[in-house]
C-alpha cells in the first residue's frame, strides 16, 4: 500500500493551487476590461490564455504582478491570491512582489548594458548576492536557465541589444528569472520572433515549468497546445472555460470556445 501512495505524490504535489483569482474586474475608466474573472493557476506548470485580440487576456495576466498599477486610468477589483496571500494588500510592496513574479513581454526589452548586467540587475537591487562571486554564480545560472549561456559565455561585456531577437528574448527571460521568481508571466513571447527562435523559447518554456509556475499569453493556437497543460479562454473580457489543455481543444464544453478553436470567431 505503502508503495501505491508514493506513486501518487508527486501529481499532488504539483497540482498544489498558486495564484488564486476571484471575482476579478479591471476598468480602464468608465470601460470595463475584464468581467468577473475566477481562476486556481497551478504551480509548476504551463498555463496559456488564448483568445481574439482584445479580449482582455493581457489586461488579467497584467494583473498578476500589479503592471496595471502602472495605468492612472486602471482600477483593479476582486482578490488576487499568491500563495494565499492577497497581493493587493497595500502592506505588499509592488517591486518585492515583481520579483516573485517575473514577466516577459512581447518585444524583446534587454536594457542598454552589457549582457552580464542585464541579467544581474535584479539580483543587485534586491540584495541576492553578497559577493562578486555570488553574482556571478546567479548570472550564470540564470543564462543556463535562459537556454543562452553557451551563445553568450565569452561575450557577458558586450551590449544585450546587440543580440539577435531570439537571444534577446532568451536574455530577457533569464533576466527575468535572475530574482528567483515563483511565477513567470510571458505576454506573447514569441509574437516578434522567426519560428526557429520561436521553437527554442517554446522548448524553454517546457523547462521552466520544472521550477516556476508559468502562464503565457499567446495569439497563436497551435502554441497554446504545444506548451500548456492548462488553457484559459477569453472572450470580450471574460473567461470562457477553463481546463486541462487536450479537453479545451479536442472537446470544449463552450460553443464559444469551439468557435475559437475551429476559426469561427477571433
Amino acid at each position: 500500500m505503502m508503495n501505491d501512495m508514493s506513486k501518487i505524490e508527486p501529481s499532488t504535489a504539483v497540482d498544489a493551487i498558486k495564484i488564486q483569482a476571484k471575482g476579478v474586474q479591471v476598468f480602464y475608466g468608465d470601460n470595463q476590461a475584464i468581467k468577473d474573472v475566477s481562476v486556481d493557476i497551478l504551480d509548476k506548470t504551463v498555463t496559456a490564455f488564448i483568445g481574439p485580440s482584445g479580449c482582455g487576456k493581457s489586461t488579467f495576466l497584467r494583473c498578476l504582478n500589479r503592471m496595471n498599477d502602472t495605468i492612472d486610468v486602471c482600477r483593479v477589483e476582486g482578490d488576487i491570491r499568491i500563495d494565499n496571500e492577497d497581493i493587493y494588500d497595500k502592506r505588499i510592496d509592488p517591486v518585492q512582489l515583481r520579483a516573485k513574479v517575473g514577466m516577459v513581454f512581447q518585444k524583446p526589452n534587454p536594457f542598454p548594458k552589457s549582457i552580464y548586467d542585464n541579467v544581474a540587475y535584479g539580483p543587485r537591487i534586491h540584495g541576492l548576492a553578497r559577493t562578486k562571486a555570488d553574482l556571478d554564480e546567479i548570472v550564470e545560472k540564470s543564462l543556463r536557465r535562459g537556454a543562452i549561456w553557451d551563445e553568450v559565455k565569452d561575450r557577458l561585456h558586450e551590449p544585450g541589444t546587440g543580440l539577435s531577437g531570439g537571444q534577446q528574448q532568451r536574455l530577457c527571460i533569464a533576466r527575468a528569472v535572475a530574482t528567483e521568481p515563483e511565477v513567470l508571466l510571458m505576454d506573447e513571447p514569441c509574437s516578434a520572433l522567426d519560428p526557429i527562435a520561436t521553437a527554442q523559447v517554446e522548448e524553454l518554456i517546457d523547462e521552466l515549468k520544472l521550477n516556476f509556475s508559468v502562464v503565457i499569453v499567446t495569439h497563436s493556437m497551435q502554441q497554446a497546445a504545444r506548451v500548456s497543460q492548462k488553457t484559459a479562454f477569453f472572450h470580450l473580457g471574460s473567461l470562457v472555460e477553463y481546463g486541462d489543455t487536450g479537453h479545451i481543444f479536442t472537446n470544449p464544453e463552450d460553443p464559444r470556445t469551439e468557435s475559437y478553436i475551429t476559426g469561427r470567431i477571433g
